[in-house]
């Protein structure tokens, strides 16, 4: 058994539980998963045993009804059982914006210490704690990362704030034996991933990226969130990287890429639309010009990566891998420690780091003869 912890109970965390919910009962063979198994692990092995909002509408409730209570649009989609779990008052720092206090009005409870939480984390053997907070939650999210290393926990940096591949964080987390992953998830088949994937096949094909962007719209809190331009600072720069990254210049291609949130329709709720623009330049210097439009569930996406990343946390930590392992992030993140060129190279890496470990995962989304060094 996984036991996890979740900060921040909105949307991903609506999904997540209840897609951890619809694994478990389904009786057909899995589908829409980017790996069955992990270490043995499946996701009916993830169990959400600890949560922490601040709204007044989440905190005291059984996690059963705080996915689902304002402001969350993710639907309900499987019947779940009272849990339990009763959702805990947290800190609230920097993590609601001005904007968006009337979407999550204060809990009049009082706030916790780090030392209070630290000692709750342990109390409930914590495996793997992820972070949910909104984008940018600068000094919650590292507040919470200081709670998790001094816990012995592993913490899941699903958020735009550069702590998995800050060095300091990651000699942190050795301390105290344990291990960070992040940052910044990276959907399933979402925008960033579509992105990049395009972005690849062009320098593969012998192309160049001349100009590209990569405009998002939605209408969850998310977005909402960040009509708040200075909290866009990480997550604008984890977006054009994640791009960047995959040509032979990234700090040069980034300058002719622009990928981030671009607007706030309250209408779509949890639909994303990006729109993406790529100019290459091809054979001879002539112009190929892609132009596409990419819409997905935006919690779902997450919510796919986030099943896999918590298993991974939790075989490494129980096989001593402490610190922050750039190679177990590069395939699940837009800005991991250390950024591949491709995904098939990041997914290449973190399966031949996984084979020396003899850890298994199943099934392998690329062919064997990638993995030999042959």
């Amino acid at each position: 058994m996984i036991r996890v912890g979740i900060i921040g109970v909105g949307n991903i965390a609506s999904m997540l539980v209840q897609s951890i919910e619809f694994y478990k009962s389904s009786s057909q063979k899995p589908e829409g998963l980017i790996h069955t198994k992990i270490g043995g692990y499946e996701i009916s092995d993830i169990n959400v045993v600890y949560a922490i909002d601040v709204s007044k509408y989440k905190v005291g409730r059984d996690l059963r009804d705080a996915i689902f209570a304002k402001p969350n649009l993710v639907p309900k989609m499987v019947e779940l059982p009272e849990t339990g779990v009763v959702v805990r008052m947290g800190r609230v720092l920097d993590g609601v914006a001005e904007h968006m206090r009337e979407d999550f009005p204060i809990s009049d409870l009082r706030q916790p210490t780090l030392d209070e939480l630290v000692d709750e984390v342990r109390s409930y053997s914590i495996d793997v704690l992820v972070n949910l907070l909104p984008v940018g939650s600068r000094e919650a999210s590292r507040f919470y990362a200081e709670v998790a290393a001094k816990a012995g926990a592993a913490f899941v940096n699903a958020i735009p704030e550069f702590i998995a591949s800050d060095p300091q964080y990651s000699l942190l987390f050795e301390k105290y034996e344990s291990l960070v992953l992040g940052d910044d998830i990276k959907g399933q088949i979402g925008a960033t991933a579509v992105h990049r994937a395009l972005a690849s096949l062009i320098t593969m094909r012998g192309g160049k990226v001349a100009e590209s962007y990569q405009l998002n719209v939605g209408g969850n809190t998310d977005f909402k969130n960040m009509l708040d331009l200075q909290r866009l600072y990480s997550k604008k720069i984890s977006k054009t990287m994640a791009v960047a990254t995959t040509q032979p210049d990234p700090s040069t291609a980034a300058e002719k890429i622009f990928a981030g949130p671009s607007g706030y329709i309250p209408f779509l709720r949890n639909t994303k639309v990006s729109y993406i623009y790529i100019k290459a330049l091809g054979f001879m210097n002539l112009p190929v010009v892609i132009d596409l439009k990419l819409t997905v569930d935006d919690k779902a996406m997450a919510a796919a990566v986030l099943v896999d990343v918590v298993r991974i946390a939790k075989v490494l930590r129980s096989r001593g891998i402490y610190g922050g392992p750039a190679w177990a992030s590069g395939f699940y993140f837009k800005h991991p420690p250390k950024p591949a060129k491709s995904d098939e190279e990041a997914l290449a890496i973190l399966y031949k780091k996984l084979d020396e470990l003899k850890i298994p995962i199943e099934p392998k989304r690329i062919p064997e003869w990638m993995l030999r060094n042959d």
